[in-house]
């Protein structure tokens, strides 16, 4: 299975990269406030979904474009064409296509392509890996030791103050922040130790939930800011090694969101 969805995965890259570089004549909608879609988004959608149905063709889909309306709750595939839909508008490098597929209510396997670095993260129940060698999230456990992504608020800002607290608590005890503008990035960055861990509030299903089932496969922790397990459907996610994500944990509590 991982071959043919890498095989998909490296095509559609492509497909994105070409349209990329014709940015200028690429027609751009907006879908709400600060949420831009571009026909790029659609297209790669019904390719993957295309692609991953000669794969589990009784799979149905959960993504963000909606291009399919198939349905089943045993077995589905949860798919975002472009995480990180304005940094590739704007001729960034930091987008990716991420997948996960669910069976009976819990994930089995996760991919998150990113085409300009060409580096493929993928997990199933051996393990994480980037590019086919093993990854697995960083050891540090001092906060001064790390480096923490997050991502802001676009759209609900309900909570602003209490993440602002906590950013300035971080920026005084850790090496730094980083903010890829990709949630799907910074999940499989921190499952491959690039960051200690993520934090970040009001995301979609589609944003985290190939990156969050990576980080798992790859010894992290992975919770909703309440510890919780909702962190997929939910309105929070955090993700680290088991000590940073305590630590974390603390800082959080503190404040509300």
């Amino acid at each position: 299975m991982h071959q043919h969805i890498s095989q998909l995965l490296f095509e559609i890259g492509e497909f994105q990269l070409t349209e990329q570089s014709k940015l200028s004549e690429i027609k751009v909608i907006e879908k709400s406030q600060n949420q831009l879609v571009s026909y790029v988004d659609i297209e790669s959608e019904k390719r993957l979904v295309k692609g991953l149905l000669e794969l589990t063709p009784t799979a149905g889909f959960l993504g963000e474009e909606g291009t399919s309306t198939l349905q089943n709750s045993d077995l589905y595939w949860i798919i975002d064409p472009i995480d990180g839909t304005t940094n590739f508008l704007f001729g960034h490098s930091k987008f990716c296509i991420s997948i996960a597929l669910y069976a009976d209510s819990k994930p089995v396997y996760g991919a998150v392509y990113v085409p300009a670095e060409k580096e493929l993260f993928h997990a199933d129940s051996s393990g994480a890996y980037l590019n086919g060698k093993p990854i697995h999230v960083a050891q540090r456990l001092q906060l001064s030791e790390t480096l923490m992504a997050t991502g802001f608020p676009y759209y609900n800002f309900k909570g602003l103050n209490g993440y602002i607290e906590v950013l300035k608590t971080l920026m005084q005890s850790t090496q730094g922040l980083r903010r890829m503008g990709s949630a799907a990035i910074d999940l499989v960055y921190t499952a491959a130790g690039r960051f200690d861990g993520f934090f970040e509030l009001n995301l979609k299903p589609w944003d985290v939930a190939g990156g969050a089932y990576i980080v798992q496969q790859a010894g992290g922790l992975v919770t909703s800011f309440s510890g919780e397990d909702d962190f997929v459907f939910g309105t929070s996610i955090l993700a680290a090694n088991e000590n940073i994500h305590q630590l974390l944990s603390e800082i959080i509590a503190k404040q509300e969101f």
